[in-house]
């Protein structure tokens, strides 16, 4: 008899959370601004496992293509203009629920309303530069993950 199906894959037979993986990108304000190994020692600290990371720089092609589910909004042009104006380091984090343990730890996209002790109320400068992306669901994790790392990058992480 089979088992019955496991809730969206965040909890295990045994009721324990699963260890989930998610995408954060260090964005260029916090790389240019020299943050960038605060906020990986920040996201250490609060749990996540690394199993990749890169430093790269996106061209305009490859961020609009990144954030194309923003494409129809106002803010959209100025994003990709602002993803490229510097290095980024993307990075594939694990932890137990990943996805929304790092959006906690990350805090609200305004660093004014980010709750104390979070990644953007102690790092980001504004809405706008705000110093990190992360995933918003396990679905878009998975395809965020994929546009900047191969199967085998996240094989030899182990």
């Amino acid at each position: 008899m089979a088992e019955p199906p496991l809730d969206e894959g965040r909890q295990t037979r045994e009721g324990t959370t699963a260890v989930t993986q998610t995408l954060a990108i260090i964005k260029p304000d916090a790389v240019l601004g020299g943050r960038a190994g605060k906020i990986l020692a920040h996201l250490e600290e609060a749990g996540f496992t690394v199993r990749a990371l890169a430093m790269t720089r996106l061209d305009s092609r490859s961020a609009g293509e990144f954030y194309r589910v923003h494409r129809e909004r106002p803010f959209y042009v100025s994003l990709v203009e602002f993803m490229t104006s510097g290095p980024v380091v993307p990075m594939v984090l694990e932890a137990p629920d990943a996805v929304r343990a790092l959006r906690e730890v990350i805090g609200a996209t305004d660093p004014t309303e980010a709750a104390a002790g979070t990644v953007r109320r102690l790092y980001a400068e504004s809405k706008e530069r705000n110093a990190i992306h992360a995933s918003d669901s396990d679905e878009n994790a998975a395809r965020e993950i994929q546009f900047f790392f191969s199967h085998e990058d996240l094989s030899t992480s182990r």
